[in-house]
């Protein structure tokens, strides 16, 4: 399967049966988020497994997303960060060559914990199909002007495997107008990617009419900026409910959604306008 060019679909269905149906080829770009297995709620998914039993799974999966990525594709596998250990073995196993472990800080307060420093991360490993990765946009932003140094950079900086400038969407007031809400103000996802972080891994990764894929879409993220950005795009959700909400989210293109108010924040890119054409 090919998505046509400048098409976004969604499909309503298990990640793993999709993939076994072997129609999907040439993928430049998975984002791979899926449950973490912590014991989380969720209507179609049992987040309580024994780890063998939930990493056998999540192999079958990032193997078969190896076997139909293009030459040179990526993959930005996001996970707990007591699970590094896991994600890297797996990757190793199916294939992949590990380019980047990111280390996403989170703005809020740490989770405090008893007997250990408290959490205030997410991690990300970007690993490529072969040694190189086919494209790698290298990012410069208008980053703020840190404390303890005097002048701003005039021409940004270059983006590296530190994120410390994308807002989670956290629970209450933080998230703001992104986070997708019922009409009693209950939030419809509390895991919900924000789309500067899809932004950045889309922009790096990709170029104008590659395919972007993610098989746990959730409430699409991923497809609402690759849209946005000229790229093709797949998602997989086996929760109806999330896949009617990705598709009025696509429809209806809210202003929350708009990458453009990101634009001037990458405006130091030396190719911005051949990877985030204007008027895209």
């Amino acid at each position: 399967m090919k998505a046509k060019s400048n098409t976004v679909e969604i499909y309503c269905m298990d990640c793993l049966e999709f993939l076994k149906r072997g129609t999907l080829n040439d993928i430049h770009l998975t984002f791979l988020d899926p449950p973490f297995n912590q014991g989380k709620d969720y209507r179609y998914f049992d987040d309580e497994q024994h780890p063998k039993v939930y990493w056998g799974w999540l192999r079958e999966i990032i193997q078969l997303i190896y076997d139909t990525t293009a030459d040179g594709g990526a993959i930005y596998f996001m996970q707990r960060e007591k699970n590094v250990g896991w994600m890297m073995r797996v990757l190793e196993e199916t294939g992949w060559t590990f380019q980047n472990l990111i280390i996403w800080k989170k703005f809020t307060s740490a989770v405090p914990c008893d007997f250990r420093f408290g959490k205030q991360y997410q991690v990300i490993v970007f690993a490529t199909k072969g040694e190189k990765p086919r494209v790698f946009n290298k990012l410069r932003v208008d980053y703020p002007l840190r404390p303890n140094y005097k002048h701003k950079r005039p021409n940004g900086i270059y983006v590296t495997d530190v994120w410390d400038d994308i807002r989670e969407l956290t629970s209450g007031y933080f998230a703001g107008d992104e986070a997708l809400r019922d009409e009693k103000g209950n939030r419809l996802h509390t895991q919900q990617s924000p789309v500067a972080l899809l932004l950045r891994i889309i922009l790096s990764s990709t170029m104008p009419g590659d395919l972007v894929f993610d098989p746990f879409a959730g409430t699409g993220t991923t497809l609402v900026v690759a849209k946005q950005l000229g790229r093709r795009a797949i998602g997989v959700e086996i929760d109806p409910e999330y896949v009617k909400l990705v598709r009025w989210r696509l429809r209806t293109m809210r202003e929350a959604d708009n990458v453009l108010k990101y634009r001037e924040y990458y405006r130091f890119t030396p190719n911005l306008d051949e990877i985030w054409p204007a008027g895209s």
